[in-house]
């Protein structure tokens, strides 16, 4: 892309979404690393947890209560972030909800407000950040989902919400690519993660929800934000899982519908009743916590996105280990030669 981003220490990071899940995990560790980081999210409390937390561990955090579905919300999010720490560098529209039930029984005030926080909400925040980046330059990262590339049952207006966000942000960078500004345009693509998602998701099913395996922790999903927030990456996959079945829905499309009509309907429900809360129009449930109550393994790290963010350096060890082994077997046969 040509563009040069600044290092995370001397960068001030806005986030959305930020008072649990991939948000707060971003927003720790982005502070953790020297950034001056702008948290907003509906929730007063579960801010001021997140806020307490950071600041607690030597960090510089601002916070301002919003709801992204508003345009008025988001450019107060950019006026809080410059009255602050006098600018933004990298602005990351991560909030988001679920709803889980077939689409015939959704609700349409229901789908509607999750396309206004879902979709309308990136759209906010990125009319909100694009004036101040285009500026002094920056990042733009938008959390799309695997299902922005691979429809799966029982999430239908979720999932067509992240197809949303993938064709806006694809048309968005474009846009800004031929307008010369200076301004990395990034789509997050995570696969399952264990976090307060399931229990916040508006639920239609008798069932309560359940992320499907293989499930990844959401610092996974922070290392792969912040990696794009100091080094321009178009897009890319969190989780081999996720970038697996997008694959095989590319290849092998009616084959892949097969398989997840065989195991999406089961694997994405507990053995056990919701609670009946949710977060769809106002703050509910777990906030202030970055996992879920996933009860299977959660996988700490991810080969295939660490591949995907560093191809080279990944090559140069595939090839190393090639001429390892050639090496290897070279000497083993020059042995039973002699």
């Amino acid at each position: 892309m040509g563009l040069k981003l600044k290092k995370l220490s001397d960068q001030v990071v806005v986030i959305t979404g930020a008072s649990s899940g991939i948000g707060l995990a971003t927003a720790k560790l982005a502070a953790e690393r020297g950034a001056r980081v702008v948290l907003a999210a509906r929730s007063d409390e579960g801010l001021s947890k997140a806020a307490e937390e950071i600041e607690r561990h030597g960090g510089s955090v601002t916070t301002v209560v919003a709801d992204v579905a508003k345009p008025e919300d988001a450019q107060r999010i950019a006026e809080t972030a410059i009255a602050a720490f006098g600018g933004i560098d990298t602005w990351v529209n991560n909030a988001g909800v679920s709803i889980y039930g077939r689409v015939t029984e959704i609700d349409l005030d229901d789908a509607r407000r999750l396309f206004d926080v879902n979709f309308w909400g990136v759209v906010n925040g990125s009319n909100a950040a694009i004036p101040h980046l285009r500026a002094q330059g920056g990042a733009l990262i938008n959390i799309g989902s695997m299902v922005s590339e691979q429809a799966v049952p029982l999430q239908g207006i979720y999932v067509a919400s992240k197809h949303a966000v993938k064709g806006y942000t694809d048309t968005l960078r474009l846009e800004l690519e031929e307008d010369g500004a200076p301004i990395s345009v990034t789509l997050v693509k995570p696969a399952a993660i264990d976090t307060p998602f399931f229990e916040h998701a508006k639920n239609y099913m008798e069932a309560a929800p359940k992320p499907p395996a293989p499930v990844y922790d959401p610092t996974v999903v922070a290392r792969a934000i912040l990696e794009c927030a100091e080094r321009p990456v178009r897009d890319v996959f969190v989780g081999g899982g996720g970038r697996m079945i997008a694959g095989m829905g590319s290849v092998a499309p009616r084959l892949t519908d097969k398989y997840l009509e065989r195991s999406m309907f089961d694997s994405q429900k507990y053995d056990h009743p919701g609670d009946g809360s949710d977060s769809l129009y106002a703050p509910s449930g777990p906030e202030g916590r970055e996992r879920g109550r996933y009860d299977g393994h959660v996988m700490k790290s991810s080969a295939y996105t660490t591949a995907a963010l560093h191809p080279a350096t990944t090559a140069l060890v595939v090839l190393g280990v090639g001429l390892a082994a050639a090496a290897g077997w070279r000497m083993l046969t020059t042995e039973r030669d002699v």
